[in-house]
């Protein structure tokens, strides 16, 4: 019977999946292209430092240590799929506000960073929304399929976004390349609108006075200590994404002041680069089968991902491509890692405090974003660019020694329960 009832189920059937995960891959698509052309705004049309480039990374991801743990609170407070649609609509006015001015003559250094600030917020929001949201249209059987799905959308973005950045950067220019972002922020808006599916509200069935901000983000945040496999998670991406952003930041600025690449190329190397997350999401889940998913996780974070080891060893000519190489292992290893706890968070958490823990974990996992940003910069600019890509991929490939010592490593497979009691349970027991 569950057999029958996950095949009537099939997510190629589930519209509302579907369009969400249509309007995600149009809207990861777009992100990409400013992934690329944001820092070579800053670089190429500005002449801006190391320094001043780290401080645009920190800007851009700061709003994930300053209000990811209220934004998951209110997340749980109000309907999901209409916080998305506003979020977008917004982020299509503030970054297509890049090539308006650009066009006018007033673009500025200080009109980058209040854009980076901005759509770091909103970001915040949708993707806490949409992590919470994502259960609501799926089946927990089918959360790591959707997940993997949206991890290959997300990772093909990658390769297809800087290299049709790179385009666009030749043809328009870096600002007007943004325009293509602000445009599929409009289009994952439309399609947000046309999912029919009523949103299920949790009734409040809890006498006296409703719970405060503070109380319920106090909640996410002792559901992700208190859970073995979400506190090790947590502290691997987290610190993960600390040096990983350093390469981010830092990686145009070497590609262009220190191999002398042209702009262009610059972005079809990161799509290079990206192709080991577009193998990783097709691969993940027929590498959990085999290996497990708990085993698979800190296996590609602690042994498929050395070749990231590779990056900082790149030089001219055809030595460039030891860049490319390297992203390939770590998108590949980060990718098949995520969707295995992704999904684990998402089943094993109850529904009604979704919100909140995803905002936890991410406050804690993307809250070191802009503190490796900041750290790239001043270290840059005290080391070296490329002395300061030697620290952070050994620390990249060191992160997932969190993984290896956790109850992972005693795990055939990460546990995907109805909660996250009967998940701690198992992990406690084994």
């Amino acid at each position: 019977m569950a057999d029958d009832k996950g095949q009537r189920a099939s997510i190629w059937h589930n519209r509302a999946f579907l369009l969400l995960w249509s309007g995600q891959t149009v809207n990861e698509m777009g992100s990409q292209i400013t992934v690329l052309a944001l820092p070579l705004v800053a670089v190429v049309l500005l002449d801006a430092s190391a320094l001043q480039v780290g401080l645009l990374a920190a800007a851009e991801t700061s709003a994930y240590l300053l209000v990811a743990l209220p934004a998951g609170a209110v997340v749980d407070r109000v309907a999901k799929r209409r916080l998305m649609i506003w979020c977008d609509v917004a982020l299509f006015l503030v970054i297509g506000s890049v090539p308006l001015t650009h066009a006018a003559g007033a673009l500025t250094i200080a009109q980058l960073y209040a854009v980076a600030l901005a759509s770091s917020v909103l970001s915040v929001f949708f993707a806490v929304a949409y992590q919470a949201y994502l259960p609501v249209v799926l089946e927990h059987h089918q959360l790591l399929d959707g997940n993997g799905k949206l991890a290959t959308s997300r990772s093909v973005a990658q390769v297809a976004g800087p290299s049709t950045g790179a385009g666009l950067v030749t043809l328009v220019g870096a600002a007007g390349a943004m325009a293509a972002d602000a445009v599929s922020f409009a289009l994952s808006a439309s399609t947000l609108t046309a999912i029919r599916s009523p949103e299920p509200l949790r009734p409040r069935t809890e006498t006296g006075p409703r719970p405060t901000l503070r109380s319920q983000i106090r909640e996410g945040l002792d559901h992700v200590v208190r859970d073995p496999i979400l506190r090790n998670s947590v502290a691997f991406t987290g610190s993960a994404n600390f040096f990983v952003i350093i390469v981010e930041t830092l990686g145009p600025v070497f590609l262009i002041r220190t191999l002398h690449l042209r702009p262009g190329l610059v972005g079809l190397l990161l799509a290079l680069g990206a192709v080991g997350g577009v193998a990783g999401g097709v691969a993940a889940r027929h590498l959990a089968a085999t290996f497990g998913s708990a085993r698979i996780s800190w296996i590609s974070m602690t042994v498929l991902s050395l070749p990231g080891l590779l990056i900082p060893m790149a030089g001219s000519g055809w030595w460039v491509l030891l860049f490319g190489l390297g992203w390939i292992s770590w998108t590949f290893s980060s990718t098949v890692a995520g969707i295995s706890l992704t999904s684990y968070r998402q089943a094993a958490c109850p529904p009604e405090m979704l919100g909140r823990v995803s905002a936890a974990a991410r406050w804690i996992t993307w809250g070191t974003l802009p503190l490796g940003g900041l750290a790239g910069g001043g270290l840059a600019t005290a080391l070296g660019v490329r002395t300061t890509l030697w620290i952070a991929v050994i620390g990249g490939c060191c992160a997932g020694l969190w993984l290896f010592f956790s109850p992972l490593r005693s795990l055939h497979d990460i546990p995907l329960g109805a909660s996250g009691t009967e998940a701690g349970a198992v992990v406690e027991e084994s």
